[in-house]
């Protein structure tokens, strides 16, 4: 959108907040950057630019404006709903792979060189890899900052930097504020005291709907790794460096997140997870104004805007969980995972809450003993099939991985059909295209508005609803009384 120079006009005149994060505007005669929606007065059109992400602009060499403070505005959509290599690499580089492994390690993973992954970000964002990550470092570093006593040193390293020189003067640089001056500009209040412990604010674009989006994450809850618990839902993370726990409640204009870590090396990866998981980097308007052209989502739309996809922070976990809930209702597949989990799962700590394990891994579940699983024969092969495929490589769906060979690899699992691959295109790879015209309740609640509701017709009906038919989806199903469409009660 950025070389769109009217559009960007425009949104920056009406300081419209539904563009913040598609794109920044940078003033030529206070050399800041700021998203669009800030309030100050809008500078004049000679004197702005327009670039497609914060690093763009910070390399252009403009610091972050401290009013609207565009480093804490919602992500771009783009990397949520693109699959191509830009947008996969941008999921990775928000995951950390850039501070864990370099330019070559992403580069590796989405299977070229360093020099295309450079030259492709570069041409489209206006920054390379290692840009990109400084801007997320810097981000990190201010959270940090801002919201707990750390010493400035363990800030530093916690946030990825490689010295407290290059922190001091990177922060110095983008924000045009010493650490120390950051720290005292923050608002007043508690900070964390105890180590790992964190308070945010996860930004997303309005509306959001949050019944259908926590309703389906507490009803699904693996007991022992998930719980709705004082108007939140909490579960464990398994991270690279350690683990966490996350609790998410939902605010009128922020997602409230309470992050505990063992290692604050992994603050970026958790928020990034936590926002996938959330779908917090969507585009209502864009989504809800498309389904609406169909007048038989139109009263749906209307009645309750703005529904999110329920995701997942882990899509090796989301493969395991859909296949135990092939063919079973929603208790029996929660019953199904909870076995697997205090059979195989690691335990933790949970002072206060209910939490006891991590969903075990691929690797952690490699020797389980199919017998011993209550499931009929065939989903037993299938269950042990795809933790083989992921212990092996042969089924990848990490962050970065490429939608359509996912699909190929799933499909080629015996056990997996239709439905399976497609719920976790949905879920685990964020495909916001994914479709499942088999699914009962999507059926019924199709025939109910009166829709093609054979899996035939309704796939193209289903075309009127591209490339947003992951959300059509979550209307239809909301249509049912079930558990998951609705915000759970303390």
């Amino acid at each position: 959108m950025h070389t769109d120079t009217e559009r960007c006009l425009r949104a920056v005149q009406s300081k419209d907040a539904r563009f913040d994060g598609w794109f920044y505007t940078a003033v030529l005669t206070t050399r800041i950057y700021c998203r669009p929606s800030c309030p100050v007065v809008p500078p004049k059109p000679e004197n702005m630019r327009f670039y497609p992400s914060a690093a763009a602009a910070q390399q252009a060499g403009f610091r972050a404006c401290k009013r609207c403070r565009p480093d804490a505005s919602p992500g771009s959509p783009e990397w949520n709903e693109r699959a191509d290599l830009v947008a996969r690499a941008m999921r990775l580089i928000a995951d950390g792979i850039v501070d864990r492994e370099g330019v070559p390690g992403l580069a590796a993973r989405l299977g070229y060189s360093t020099r295309q992954i450079e030259r492709q970000l570069l041409a489209e964002l206006g920054a390379g890899p290692l840009a990109l990550a400084r801007a997320q470092r810097a981000q990190t570093a201010r959270l940090l900052v801002e919201t707990t006593a750390l010493p400035m040193a363990e800030v530093a390293f916690a946030a990825g930097f490689a010295s407290i020189r290059t922190f001091n003067e990177t922060v110095q640089e983008v924000f045009a504020l010493s650490p120390t001056e950051l720290r005292q500009r923050a608002r007043p209040g508690p900070r964390g005291t105890v180590p790992g412990a964190l308070a945010l604010r996860l930004p997303f674009r309005q509306p959001l709907n949050p019944d259908n989006l926590f309703g389906h994450l507490a009803a699904t809850a693996v007991p022992g790794v998930e719980e709705w618990r004082d108007g939140a839902y909490r579960r464990t993370l398994d991270l690279p460096y350690g683990h966490g726990i996350v609790a998410l409640a939902p605010r009128p204009d922020h997602i409230d997140c309470r992050l505990s870590l063992t290692d604050l090396r992994d603050l970026a990866g958790a928020i990034a997870r936590c926002r996938r998981m959330l779908d917090l980097d969507a585009d209502p308007e864009a989504v809800d104004g498309l389904l609406r052209e169909d007048p038989r989502l139109t009263p749906l739309v209307d009645k309750a805007p703005g529904r999110r996809v329920p995701r997942t922070v882990d899509a090796d976990e989301l493969a395991v969980r859909a296949v135990l809930g092939q063919q079973v209702s929603t208790a029996a597949a929660r019953t199904h995972a909870g076995r697997l989990v205090r059979a195989h799962g690691e335990q933790i700590d949970d002072p206060g809450g209910g939490l006891s394990h991590l969903f075990p891994s691929a690797a952690a579940l490699a020797g389980l003993d199919p017998e011993q699983l209550a499931m009929p024969r065939t989903r037993r092969a299938t269950l042990t099939g795809v933790i083989a495929a992921l212990c092996s490589g042969a089924l990848q769906l990490g962050v970065g991985t490429d939608r359509d060979a996912a699909r190929a690899q799933l499909a080629a699992l015996p056990g997996i059909g239709p439905w399976t691959v497609e719920c976790i295109a949905m879920r685990a790879l964020g495909d916001p295209d994914a479709f499942t015209p088999t699914d009962l309740g999507l059926r019924r609640a199709a025939a109910g508005l009166g829709l093609p509701h054979t899996p035939a017709a309704l796939i193209r009906h289903s075309a009127l609803w591209r490339p947003w038919r992951a959300y059509a989806v979550q209307y239809l199903w909301a249509t049912d009384d079930h558990p998951i469409n609705h915000l759970p009660k303390n």
